[in-house]
């Protein structure tokens, strides 16, 4: 006889715990588990049947693996989270005895716990951290532009600050961004880091306000190990870099308000080189031997073996060569006659041009106008090799003056006005430089080229601005232009307009009518009795609805065919499948129509420009 079950000893009631039995095990407020979760990454789970898993009540709660609650209980934040708590009781306890000496002692102990060991546990290569630093630098970019108040202290936005600038300058010193963005929410950047697309949003310089609704306890716990994250990315983007971190902050210009430029990059050689190590002696059989004479004999027995290894030093390069000119070579094979594809090697990898030219701006120098944002397109303009100066009104340490000659593009973004007490000299000057909106430099980085200025320039309307992004195959794309199809009826509309001036509406409407139901005789002789009296002529209007006729018909047969074969294939869905693939048919079909009325909009602008040439005309 086989051995008897006990309800709820095994199956879904064992391998999951509600939130409240999970709180209970580890003997911890709700706060502090909600804070383990977030650190250690652990959320709630759905089980397949929430009755069983909750032993029999259908009570709404919130299920985890119970595997995960006991991996909770080992972890060192915990018994710290506790030793908070019992040090928080003796602190109070202490103040209010009156107890001084001993609440600063208290004080001076306090427990304080470390999430390095978690960073390591969560990701336990370097590149798997580097591809989830998106939400970290999402967030940190999001609090340096948060203002302080009691529930965020102002040391935590400097360090955001401090960790943003850092981020800014690597990317701008390795030229590592590659795509950017000017949206509603603020500028979308996109670089590439050990060959990992990294993107991150950075709000707009405005004065924020933290939303009453906002949870701002558990942003700070993410934040919290958000800033241990990228401190460990950091550290080692640098060091590979052969930087010293974190850069040094020059305390004056930050003041200035001079942002990024306050923090400057050395050189760990050079920084290494200026500490010169202290001479220490040994007395060995009776001679002082110091470090000093240590290192010369090394260096002479260096030099001895870099002396009889010349000859094969010397032939280094030969061979250097011959590995060079070694490439792979594609044998046919013996069963498939057919020509072999050409395989991809390392070597053809490396050939490969690059799509996007890192110094795309290195040969010309910008200037900021004041109204202008300057943390945006200092970043953008260094990321790309450019120089870019600024007035001092956007802050201090600019490395270029409004005078200098080599200015080529000024970024300004006010309407064109006509200046009158303008000498001949500042003409001059306006003349050899080129007046661009801001919108140019971001079109130029995505394009991948220097655009033309011209529609671009100060005043103009600019052209769309597309998200880089890869956008959903099929999408309204404002660039295109009309297609053959849109162009020949477009003729035909223009032909009729001009054998019938003045009845467009009316016309449209009837054959519109006759389109939708052109199976009613009694709608297609109402159709032909508002043409008439619009004044259509007959020819044309049979002429439409013959046209409209067979695209309707058609289109009918196409549909007909696409749809018994679409419900064949839904015969084979289970329903999961069929509910997933009626959601996808929606959003599709939802796309569809908001593309197809955007591209109306296009056409009816497009037909009334020409109509306004016509008549200026």
């Amino acid at each position: 006889m086989g051995r008897l079950q006990q309800k709820g000893k095994a199956g879904a009631a064992k391998a999951y715990v509600t939130r409240s039995a999970a709180v209970k095990k580890l003997q911890c407020s709700l706060a502090d588990f909600r804070r383990l979760c977030i650190l250690k990454g652990i959320f709630p789970r759905e089980p397949r049947s929430r009755k069983k898993a909750n032993k029999g009540s259908s009570a709404p709660t919130s299920f985890y693996y119970a595997k995960d609650i006991a991996y909770l209980a080992h972890e060192p934040v915990l018994k710290k989270l506790r030793e908070h708590k019992a040090f928080a009781k003796k602190l109070s306890r202490a103040l209010g005895r009156g107890e001084w000496s001993s609440a600063k002692s208290l004080e001076d102990n306090k427990p304080v716990y470390r999430l390095d060991h978690i960073i390591k546990e969560r990701y336990p290569t370097f590149i798997d951290a580097v591809r989830d630093i998106d939400d970290a630098l999402c967030m940190i970019f999001l609090f340096a532009s948060l203002p302080s108040n009691s529930r965020v202290p102002p040391e935590l936005i400097e360090n955001c600050v401090r960790l943003s600038a850092e981020w800014q300058l690597y990317v701008m010193h390795s030229r590592s961004l590659r795509k950017s963005f000017l949206s509603i929410k603020g500028v979308y950047y996109q670089a590439e880091i050990m060959d990992q697309t990294v993107t991150w949003l950075v709000p707009y310089q405005f004065t924020q306000k933290i939303p009453a609704d906002v949870d701002v306890r558990v942003m700070l716990t993410f934040l919290e190990l958000y800033q241990t994250l990228l401190g460990f990315v950091f550290f080692k983007l640098y060091a590979d870099r052969g930087l010293v971190y974190p850069p040094p902050l020059d305390i004056k210009k930050d003041e200035g308000g001079a942002g990024v430029g306050a923090f400057s990059l050395q050189d760990t050689s050079k920084t290494t080189g200026l500490a010169l190590p202290k001479i220490k002696t040994v007395e060995i059989d009776g001679r002082t031997i110091s470090s000093k004479d240590v290192r010369q004999t090394i260096k002479s027995i260096n030099a001895a073996t870099a002396n009889l290894n010349a000859d094969v030093e010397m032939a280094a390069p030969d061979a250097n060569i011959e590995e060079a000119d070694e490439d792979f070579v594609v044998h046919p094979s013996t069963n498939d006659h057919q020509i072999s594809a050409s395989l991809t090697t390392l070597k053809s990898l490396t050939d490969l041009p690059q799509s996007l030219s890192t110094t795309l701006f290195a040969p010309y120098t910008f200037w900021l106008s004041r109204e202008t944002s300057r943390p945006i397109f200092e970043f953008l303009v260094r990321s790309f090799g450019g120089r870019i100066g600024w007035p001092t009104s956007s802050g201090s340490g600019s490395p270029v003056e409004e005078s200098d000659d080599s200015i080529t593009h000024v970024i300004i973004d006010r309407p064109l006005v006509v200046r009158t007490n303008e000498t001949s000299e500042d003409r001059e000057r306006r003349l050899r430089r080129k007046y661009v909106q801001p919108q140019w430099v971001v079109d130029c980085i995505n394009a991948g080229k220097i655009l033309l200025e011209e529609p671009y320039g100060q005043g103009k309307t600019l052209p769309p601005h597309l998200s880089p992004f890869g956008e959903v195959q099929g999408a309204y794309d404002p660039t295109i232009g009309l297609t053959s199809g849109e162009d020949e009826a477009e003729e035909e509309s223009v032909d009729e307009e001009e054998v019938v001036a003045g009845s467009d509406n009316a016309a449209l409407k009837a054959v519109a009518q006759v389109a939708a139901s052109s199976e009613d005789p009694a709608a297609l002789r109402a159709a032909e009795l508002s043409a008439e009296a619009a004044g259509v002529d007959f020819g044309a209007f049979e002429k439409e609805v013959n046209k409209s006729r067979k695209a309707s018909k058609k289109k009918a047969a196409e549909d007909s065919a696409e749809d018994a074969e679409k419900d064949m294939n839904k015969m084979m869905m289970s329903n999961k499948q069929k509910k997933l693939y009626e959601k996808m048919k929606y959003s599709q079909k939802k796309r569809d129509n908001e593309r197809a009325v955007l591209e109306a909009k296009k056409q009816a602008i497009h037909k009334q420009k020409k109509r306004e040439a016509r008549t200026k005309g």
